[in-house]
C-alpha cells in the first residue's frame, strides 16, 4: 500500500499530450487500476469527447444504458432518470442557460475505483467555452461559472465518493475543453512516443500550458466572485512517461535513441520554461513503459487490466510472464508517481 499521495487533499493529474496514438488513455485506465491496487480510492475522469476511456470502462450494454438518449443533451427536459449520467449532462444546465451544473454521481467500477463518464455530446460544450473565455479577464460571473464548470464537477465527485486522487483523461488538442480541462488540475503527466512528432508536440503545448497557468493565476483568479469556487490551476508539470513503440523494420534503434536523447532538453526547457536545460537531467522522466499491445485484445475480451490477465483469459506460457512483467511495470510507475506527489503536493505551483 502507498501513502495518501497529499496529505488530506485529493490530488488531481490530468494526462495529457496533444499528439494522439502514444496509449495515453490505456495508461489512465491501467494507472487508475493500479493506484486502487495499491490502496487508495481513485476517481477516474474521461473529459475526452472521444469517450475512448469510458468504453474500456464499460461494455456495450452498459454504453447503452449511459448514452441512451444522448442526443437530447441540450433538451428542454423530460424529467426522466436516465440509468447513469455523464460529464455532459452535467454541463447541461449552462448550455441551456438554464442554470449552473449539477453534480452526477460517478459510476463504481470496482471497490474504491469510480468513473465519471465522457459523451460524444461533450464536444458541443467547446464553443461555449471557448466564447467565455475571453469574458473571464472581466470577471463576468456566467464566463466564470462556465471556465470552472470541469473542477466543481471533478470536486464534487471526488468528494462524494471520498477520492484520494483522481486521474483525468484528456483528448489530443489544445481547444478550449482541454484548456479547461487542464485548469482543473493539480499536475499534468505526459504520455510521450520518442520521435519528431512529440518533440514538436511539447514545443508547442509547453508554452501554452504556461500562458493559461499564468492569465488564470494573475489576471483572472484574483478577481474571481467569491461564491464560485475556483481553480488553482497549478498544472504543475509532474513528469513524462515513454511509451515504447512497436518494432519496425523502417525505424532503426539509432534513430530512436536519438529522439530519446532530446526529450529531456526541450521537456525542461518548452513544459517546464527553464532558460536552458542542465545537461543529462532526466529528472522529469518517470519511467519507460514497454510495448504491450498483444495484450491489449485479451484484456478488452476479458474486461479486465492486462495485468490482471489469467490462463482462463488466453494468457498461457510465455505470456503469462508478460502480464506479469506488465503488473511489476505498472506497479512500479504508480508507486514512482505517488512518491512525487507526496513529495511535492498539489499546492505546489
Amino acid at each position: 500500500m502507498v501513502g495518501h499521495p497529499a496529505g488530506n487533499l485529493v490530488t488531481s493529474i490530468a494526462l495529457f499530450n496533444n499528439k494522439g496514438g502514444v496509449g495515453k488513455t490505456t495508461l489512465v485506465y491501467h494507472l487508475a487500476h493500479m493506484f486502487q491496487r495499491l490502496g487508495l480510492s481513485v476517481l477516474a475522469v474521461d473529459l475526452d469527447p472521444q469517450s475512448n476511456l469510458t468504453a474500456m470502462c464499460l461494455d456495450e450494454t452498459e454504453l447503452e444504458e449511459l448514452w441512451e438518449d444522448s442526443s437530447a443533451l441540450i433538451d428542454h427536459g423530460t424529467g426522466r432518470v436516465r440509468a447513469g449520467e455523464t460529464v455532459a449532462d452535467a454541463v447541461r444546465p449552462i448550455l441551456e442557460g438554464t442554470g449552473d451544473i449539477r453534480n452526477v454521481s460517478p459510476t463504481p467500477l470496482v471497490p474504491d475505483l469510480w468513473l465519471l463518464p465522457g459523451s460524444l455530446e461533450l464536444s458541443r460544450f467547446e464553443d461555449k467555452l471557448s466564447h467565455e473565455w475571453f469574458r473571464t479577464y472581466a470577471a463576468d460571473p456566467a464566463a466564470i461559472r462556465s471556465t470552472t464548470a470541469f473542477h466543481r464537477i471533478i470536486r464534487g465527485a471526488a468528494d462524494a465518493v471520498r477520492a484520494d486522487i483522481v486521474l483525468i483523461d484528456i483528448g489530443p488538442n489544445l481547444g478550449a475543453i482541454n484548456r479547461a480541462s487542464l485548469l482543473a488540475a493539480d499536475s499534468v503527466l505526459m504520455p510521450l512516443a520518442a520521435d519528431l512528432f512529440s518533440l514538436n508536440g511539447l514545443r508547442n503545448l509547453g508554452p501554452t500550458l504556461r500562458s493559461w497557468r499564468q492569465d488564470w493565476q494573475q489576471l483572472i483568479l484574483p478577481r474571481s466572485p467569491d461564491g464560485i469556487p475556483a481553480p488553482k490551476a497549478a498544472m504543475r508539470p509532474l513528469g513524462y512517461v515513454i511509451m515504447q513503440p512497436e518494432m519496425r523494420l523502417d525505424r532503426p534503434v539509432k534513430a530512436y535513441a536519438r529522439w530519446l536523447e532530446r526529450i529531456p532538453g526541450v521537456f525542461d526547457t518548452a513544459v517546464v520554461g527553464m532558460d536552458a536545460a542542465p545537461p543529462r537531467d532526466r529528472s522529469f522522466e518517470i519511467a519507460t513503459m514497454r510495448n504491450y499491445r498483444s495484450l491489449m485484445p485479451l484484456a478488452h475480451d476479458a474486461r479486465k487490466p492486462m495485468f490482471d490477465l489469467k490462463p482462463a483469459d488466453g494468457a498461457l506460457g510465455s505470456t503469462q510472464k508478460y502480464v506479469q512483467t506488465c503488473f511489476r511495470e505498472f506497479r512500479g510507475l504508480a508507486e514512482e508517481i505517488a512518491t512525487r506527489l507526496a513529495t511535492r503536493g498539489p499546492e505546489e505551483q
